[in-house]
């Protein structure tokens, strides 16, 4: 098993990459030498900042549109990786559909439910099922997914977002199972609350108490995520294989 991440010229499709844990995460690989595709929905500014970013780390770039919602662009945005790069080594599924967000569960508009759960999870599957047979050609890949500690734990507000997020734990076990002997090695990060530019609009007292209930004593940063995800999925990960690993403080 490789002792460092050795992620130098492999090719990594990050979806949702334009801000927060995504745009972290690619910019951690662009550390190692990686050559990472940075997709957007709406945000394209945001997302060039973000391949700024990463060939300033030291890493190479390119920006693609992804709505994981449409079918259609889903394979567009993995064929371009694979048509510019050859391939897709590493796929980090962070992208959530717009409009996602904490609602009381007796306000749950007509469709919402619906469209958060297929939305995550269909995106989630299209995506995997595009890049896949890439990585089974190469006899090497690694498939990591941004979950949250309320697809376990539950957060009040957020039951269509927590199922969504439950049942991607349910699909890395079957990849795991499908396609380890093929060199695919496919994981969990679980986040519980990150620092995020969005979080860090909420009231201090708000990161007070989280922190308080933390077993470390504080809430984890995009860093703490980026970091884990980046060791799953590189060459250092030798056979860590369905897993779902919490990065949350103890939580």
């Amino acid at each position: 098993m490789a002792s460092s991440p050795d992620l130098s010229d492999r090719a990594v499709l990050v979806t949702g990459s334009s801000s927060g844990i995504g745009r972290t995460t690619a910019v951690a690989f662009g550390r190692e030498q990686a050559r990472v595709a940075i997709t957007y929905r709406s945000n394209e500014k945001g997302a060039a900042e973000t391949a700024d970013r990463v060939r300033e780390a030291g890493g190479d770039a390119f920006v693609v549109r992804y709505d994981m919602t449409d079918r259609d662009s889903i394979d567009a945005a993995v064929g371009a990786v694979i048509d510019r790069w050859g391939t897709v080594d590493v796929l980090v599924n962070n992208a959530l559909p717009s409009g996602v967000g904490p609602t009381p569960w007796a306000e749950l508009a007509d469709g919402e439910w619906e469209r958060t759960v297929h939305g995550v999870q269909d995106g989630v599957f299209h995506t995997v099922r595009a890049a896949i047979p890439a990585m089974r050609e190469a006899g090497w890949g690694r498939v990591v997914t941004i979950s949250s500690l309320s697809a376990e734990d539950g957060t009040a507000g957020m039951a269509a977002y927590a199922v969504a997020k439950a049942g991607l734990h349910g699909l890395t076990g079957v990849l795991a199972d499908e396609f380890g002997e093929d060199g695919v090695l496919s994981n969990v990060v679980m986040p519980g609350m990150v620092l995020t530019e969005k979080n860090m609009e909420r009231p201090e007292e708000v990161h007070e108490a989280v922190a308080e209930r933390t077993p470390s004593g504080r809430i984890s940063t995009p860093e703490d995520v980026a970091n884990l995800v980046v060791f799953l999925g590189s060459e250092a990960n030798g056979n860590i294989n369905g897993a779902v690993i919490p990065v949350s403080g103890g939580m």
